[in-house]
């Protein structure tokens, strides 16, 4: 991009005021999403991204900063800052909020039972801003954690992105679900909403994370988007408190 081009073209494409660093933010974002750094790529310095921009290296540093806050990159001390990536090992449960109530955190082990083809109920289509009957790629799993049965994941897919997707690939490493589709697929999860409620274990749930039928369990329904606010997975998760909480940091 020549200097001088990046303004104009900005402001003519939103007839709203968008203060500069976020208009750097919103153009790193469709590089990512266009693939021009991959996951656990390093970007161009702050310098090398002023001079393309033709802004202040103040501008693109308020603008990695808030990217780096999202967890869209990662900053490393005197290496850079690179794209982030679901093969990060702690990035693995980024969006699992479950701890145990001793402090003592165990490496989960994901035991994936079921992957079919399956059609979009409405439920799941409203999530997806899919039409009602709408290929969907249904994965069923327990996690566990110190060998005990801990969530019930129902999971939804769209299909079209994740084609030829089976259990035999879900089962065949130590990858997190996440780094599976983001290394295979190109699909990364950028961020998630959940919606969560007190529920009764039902017969099958009660099977699955071996407690008793009527135990309390934690139901929680995630919508998990990628680049460009597109929604490409939903969960309905079913989690057993026993031994663990709910934790998340506000503020």
């Amino acid at each position: 991009m020549t200097q001088g081009v990046f303004h104009s073209t900005a402001r003519a494409q939103s007839p709203t005021f968008s203060p500069l660093y976020r208009q750097i933010k919103d153009f790193l974002i469709r590089s990512l999403e266009k693939g021009e750094w991959g996951p656990g790529d390093a970007i161009p310095s702050e310098g090398d991204l002023a001079a393309r921009f033709n802004v202040s290296q103040g501008t693109v540093r308020k603008a990695i900063d808030e990217m780096a806050a999202e967890n869209l990159l990662v900053r490393r001390q005197g290496k850079g800052t690179f794209v982030a990536t679901h093969d990060d090992p702690r990035s693995f449960y980024r969006f699992l909020r479950l701890a145990p109530d001793d402090g003592k955190i165990t490496q989960g082990v994901s035991d994936d039972f079921s992957c079919e083809t399956v059609m979009a109920s409405a439920e799941v289509a409203e999530a997806l801003g899919l039409a009602v009957g709408d290929a969907l790629i249904h994965i069923q799993r327990v996690l566990r954690f110190a060998d005990e049965p801990v969530v019930f994941d129902q999971i939804y897919l769209v299909a079209e992105l994740f084609a030829g997707l089976t259990l035999a690939t879900l089962r065949g490493g130590e990858r997190s679900l996440y780094s599976v589709f983001e290394s295979d697929y190109g699909v990364r999860m950028i961020r998630a909403e959940e919606r969560l409620r007190a529920v009764a274990a039902d017969r099958e749930s009660a099977a699955r994370l071996d407690v008793a039928v009527g135990a309390p369990l934690l139901r929680v329904e995630r919508t998990a988007y990628t680049y460009g606010n597109k929604p490409v997975e939903w969960r309905l998760g079913l989690y057993s408190t026993r031994h663990h909480h709910y934790r998340n940091e506000l503020g």
